[in-house]
């Protein structure tokens, strides 16, 4: 399909800089086949929700994947910024770096604290350049391995936020709970799975006791989720990779719910990426764990999401191509208009829309209304 198919024009003033507070505040437009749209509140969906519902979140935790450093080179120093984009191992990962035009293979950086001395101290976090590669790419070989690593950069770096907020405010202390979901328990992800962060503990026992159950998968989310596609038919895009991982007992309470006549209700792209994954072509949910590169565009065959709580997303992304996906390119143009014009706060710190998926032909159409 044509890549522009998937753009629109967005006002600034719509990109969200800070979350709804309290979270479960945030807007949430429900869009349903056959049905208008519905402006509600995410705190408004243990009512929208149905018993034996069951609700699949991601637990990837973000690492503070934002560093800051300088280029060590004899008596000159020049100032680095890196972010963590993928890791390759327990001591290397691949990293955006700025500017890369500084670096050459096998000079250090030394992130953190450029006073300390030494190759990894307190402060300080030391890395070899191993390898450049185009658009700023390199390969980060680092200092320190495997725990002892990601201790380091937990405190070292910073939340890596997206650019749309990262070049309009300055990161603050807030942003290392607030790009962070209520779920977080794997370290990993190097962008938020931006759907989780309209809950709380509250809204989630509020969900259970409405007799919607919770299910966590893992997906870790990479900076390539959120770029703009670049190609002008989306059959010429490479999709980045990610990792995920659906555990055999998931997979069974899924097929389960399915049976019983119940929802999968995926809490963001990623869950429906490692849902779609791990899903075979008799509409079995199976147990997966491994690299996903699914690339789900308009005319794909959902086979485990019946449900999709999302955010909104970037005009020409690979998300918003997912959406349109699942609910129609026309009535996600449709849906996006209207927030645009209702005021709906947009992109990862914004506001949410809850997608139903349009009934196979042969499936009565008023079974699936929300």
């Amino acid at each position: 399909m044509r890549v522009d198919l998937f753009d629109f024009d967005l006002p600034a003033d719509r990109i969200a800089l800070a979350p709804a507070s309290p979270r479960e505040a945030a807007r949430l437009l429900v869009v349903a086949p056959g049905q208008a749209f519905a402006d509600r509140r995410v705190g408004d969906l243990p009512d929208v929700l149905r018993a034996g519902d069951a609700l699949v979140v991601n637990d990837t935790r973000v690492i503070a994947a934002r560093l800051e450093g300088i280029r060590v080179r004899g008596e000159g120093a020049a100032s680095i910024e890196a972010t963590l984009i993928k890791r390759l191992d327990g001591s290397r990962w691949r990293a955006l770096a700025r500017p890369a035009k500084k670096l050459k293979v096998g000079e250090r950086i030394r992130f953190g604290d450029a006073r300390e001395s030494g190759v990894c101290l307190l402060g300080a976090l030391d890395a070899a350049v191993e390898a450049k590669g185009d658009a700023g790419e390199v390969t980060l070989a680092f200092a320190l391995h495997g725990a002892a690593l990601e201790e380091a950069i937990e405190r070292i770096g910073a939340p890596p936020l997206p650019p749309y907020i990262a070049s309009r405010r300055a990161i603050s202390a807030a942003d290392r709970s607030d790009y962070q979901t209520v779920f977080a328990r794997e370290a990993g992800a190097v962008a938020a799975p931006t759907a989780g962060l309209h809950f709380t503990p509250a809204l989630l026992a509020r969900i259970e006791a409405a007799g919607v159950a919770l299910h966590r998968v893992t997906l870790h989310v990479g900076a390539g989720t959120f770029l703009p596609v670049k190609t002008d038919d989306t059959r010429d895009h490479a999709m980045h990779s990610e990792w995920a991982r659906l555990d055999a007992a998931t997979a069974q309470a899924l097929n389960a719910t399915r049976e019983r006549g119940g929802r999968v209700v995926a809490v963001g792209t990623t869950v429906a990426r490692v849902l779609e994954s791990a899903t075979d072509e008799a509409n079995v949910i199976r147990p997966f764990e491994g690299e996903t590169a699914i690339f789900i565009t308009p005319g794909y065959r959902f086979r485990a999401v019946d449900a999709l709580l999302t955010n909104f997303h970037l005009p020409r992304s690979t998300l918003f191509m997912l959406v349109s996906a699942f609910s129609g390119l026309d009535a996600m143009q449709a849906a996006y208009a209207h927030a645009i014009a209702a005021g709906y706060r947009f992109y990862s710190y914004g506001d949410g829309c809850l997608l139903f998926r349009q009934p196979p032909p042969q499936a009565d159409a008023a079974s699936d209304a929300f």
